[in-house]
């Protein structure tokens, strides 16, 4: 599986092995081809990993970490004061860093193997833009739904009857496990509980929820069966919970067809109470495909080799732990051994978001102008790599509560204690991410799918920095998210800091005012999404005390500048967006094909032009299902073509020899 030595050649390439790379190898490894998936990082594994709740530290673990140190605004001003808020409201020893910490992952599986595994699917709007964009139906709702049943494995509702039957459109028998966290963790803490009611509460009060709306939804729910085993394993209390949970499933195809807003479950990528990402389904598919699929860790490539007709024929790689500048692991003494391997058929990007531009432009592929300036051969001028850089907004509106919740009572983050002891056996509270409730709502009654997901965590988050996962565990804050989807922003921008593959890119997000926005749509949605939030706080005032923003923090506009100052992103995405072949910007076409370069395609987050839903990672994983087919059809059509050749060639050849024997 691992090895050391790589041939001189492969059918197919892979660079980077998390959401977007992962799946595409582990299809093709399966069909028969001969895949060779090169990993920055190594396999480590750490308990941090395998553990639901200890995300947060996975995500600083120095043998899987990647730092990067962002820009939020151009205007210096404006970004001393994003960090200076961080200075101001946390302890962080050492220098100042230079930047906004933005964790990234570094070791097989990629981002997969510290995010909080939530999988929410992404909007139906988020396909049909793309699908007009690019004139390819293939994007459409319906058929992309079929890849996101194609990716799960649901284990948090009933598989219905029959598969012609299944109007909630999940998938059973997918490659990743799905569940949500046991509701019976809640019913451990009555202030939970308490601030529960009061959400759902505030949702009739609101609009956010109404009886009729209720009713509606309680009617479309009703044909929703149980294969009639499952009726007789889980009997009429399992069925009816799996009922309820249908009901605030955020996945159910229903659901995202109406646009429904309201409280929901959280559904994790969670099998037998730990994480599932894609480390483990490489790891399944080399051992049932041990000729086909070959990983390669510690590999960091620095260039895509293209021959003189400007087709992608390879890699260049250097073989050694650590090597890149964003590794919070040193690298080991002396130089790296530089190492070339070939592709025969194609050479596939996935490095995401940051890392793919910054590939692509030490290739020579990008803007002429920049990668001229920096002494870079220009193989391909192509202006949109590392533009259209977007991402969620996120903010934190944290409280300290009268007294330590009774859930945390136990709880110390470490591989110790009764928490701990539960986890080994499947359950408790280490099996969930924190996540204790969540709602799902407009920001405004004019947008036509919902762009506020907003949840509750028993903890202290206030966005990342370094150390942020060394607080351990704050056990009387409760701290709500606000995560606003479908931003309008696509100002940002990766550029490459000098021609060394090893150094980071430089990064800036151009927030706000300072973007595309130029209506403070975005702005405007965020602040909506904190009064919400503050709203359930009004409503459950004797619990606990606002801290962040803080009481003296109240007018809209002093929410602004507030979420200006303190907003942070994790979903990083559009930097190599696909386009029609008219659009300048476009990097990629409807089949993952880097424009003007044969043999070479990108299949991670940097493809969206949109941002999508509200958690990137499932409209990555069912991006990367649809690539995988793409192209075992290009492969198909490939042999077709060889085959008819070689026939022809054959008849032809049968002619002459006719000919001459006559």
């Amino acid at each position: 599986m691992f090895a050391n030595n790589v041939d001189d050649e492969y059918d197919y390439i892979v660079v980077g092995s998390g959401a977007g790379g992962g799946p595409v190898a582990a299809r093709l490894a399966r069909a028969g081809f001969k895949v060779l998936v090169l990993e920055a990082g190594g396999d480590d594994e750490p308990i941090d990993y395998k553990v639901p709740a200890f995300h947060a530290m996975a995500a600083e673990h120095p043998a899987m970490a990647w730092n990067f140190y962002v820009q939020h605004y151009g205007d210096k001003a404006r970004q001393q004061a994003c960090e200076q808020a961080i200075l101001d409201r946390e302890t962080i020893t050492g220098p100042p860093p230079p930047g906004i910490l933005y964790p990234r992952a570094g070791t097989l599986g990629g981002c997969t193997a510290h995010h909080a595994m939530i999988f929410v699917a992404p909007h139906n709007s988020d396909w049909k833009h793309i699908a007009r964009l690019t004139g390819d139906r293939s994007w459409s709702p319906h058929r992309m739904r079929r890849y996101f049943q194609r990716v799960e494995r649901c284990h948090y509702v009933g598989r219905p009857w029959s598969k012609w039957w299944s109007p909630a459109r999940h998938g059973f028998d997918g490659w990743l496990p799905t569940t949500v966290a046991d509701a019976t963790i809640l019913l451990r803490d009555l202030v939970l509980v308490r601030l529960f009611v009061t959400m759902l509460q505030d949702c009739f009060a609101r609009g956010v929820m109404t009886l009729p709306g209720l009713l509606d939804r309680l009617k479309g729910w009703r044909v929703s069966f149980l294969d009639p085993s499952d009726w007789r394993r889980v009997g009429l209390v399992g069925r009816t919970w799996s009922w309820l949970i249908s009901l605030l499933d955020p996945n159910d195809w229903r659901r995202l067809a109406s646009g429904s807003e309201g409280p929901v479950v959280v559904p994790l990528t969670v099998g037998n109470g730990a994480r599932f990402g894609t480390r483990d389904l490489l790891r399944e598919t080399a051992k049932d495909c041990p000729g086909t699929l070959t990983i390669k860790l510690h590999a960091l490539v620095t260039r895509v080799l293209i021959d003189n007709a400007k087709r992608a024929t390879g890699v260049e790689y250097l073989d050694g732990a650590h090597l890149y500048e964003a590794s919070a692991a040193p690298a080991p003494p002396g130089p790296p051994e530089t190492r070339t391997v070939r592709a025969r058929r194609e050479v596939i990007l996935a490095g995401g978001t940051f890392n793919t531009p910054q590939l692509l432009m030490l290739s020579g592929i990008g803007p002429a102008t920049d990668l001229a300036a920096l002494g870079i051969k220009v193989e391909h001028d192509l202006p949109g790599v590392g533009k259209n850089l977007q991402d969620r907004y996120e903010i934190g509106v944290i409280y300290r509560m009268r007294k330590d919740f009774a859930i945390l009572e136990h709880a110390t983050l470490k591989p110790e204690g009764p928490d701990f002891a539960e986890w080994q056996n499947g359950y408790g509270l280490y099996t969930t991410n924190g996540v204790v409730m969540a709602v799902i709502k407009r920001s405004s009654h004019d947008r036509a799918d919902p762009d506020l997901f907003m949840f509750a965590i028993p903890g202290y988050f206030s966005g990342y920095w370094p150390g942020y996962s060394a607080l351990g565990v704050k056990k009387h804050f409760l701290t709500w998210c606000i995560l606003k989807g479908h931003t309008a922003n696509t100002a940002g921008r990766v550029r490459l800091a000098s021609a060394d593959p090893r150094a980071a890119p430089k990064i800036n997000f151009h927030y706000f005012d300072e973007g595309t926005d130029i209506n403070g749509d975005d702005l405007d949605a965020v602040v909506s999404g904190i009064e919400f939030v503050r709203a359930l706080g009004t409503r459950s005032a004797g619990l606990g005390d606002e801290i962040v923003p803080g009481p003296a923090i109240r007018s809209r506009g002093a929410l602004a500048n507030f979420v200006r100052d303190n907003a942070w992103g994790h979903h990083a995405c559009g930097t190599c967006r696909i386009g029609p072949a008219e659009d300048p910007d476009a990097v990629v076409d409807s089949a993952f094909r880097v424009r003007g370069i044969a043999g070479l395609r990108i299949v991670d987050a940097s493809i969206f032009p949109k941002i999508p839903g509200f958690f990137i990672v499932s409209a990555i994983y069912t991006a990367a299902e649809k690539a995988s087919d793409v192209i075992l059809a290009d492969a198909r059509r490939q042999a077709a073509v060889s085959r008819g050749a070689v026939a022809a060639r054959t008849k032809r050849h049968a002619s002459i020899l006719r000919y001459f024997l006559r």
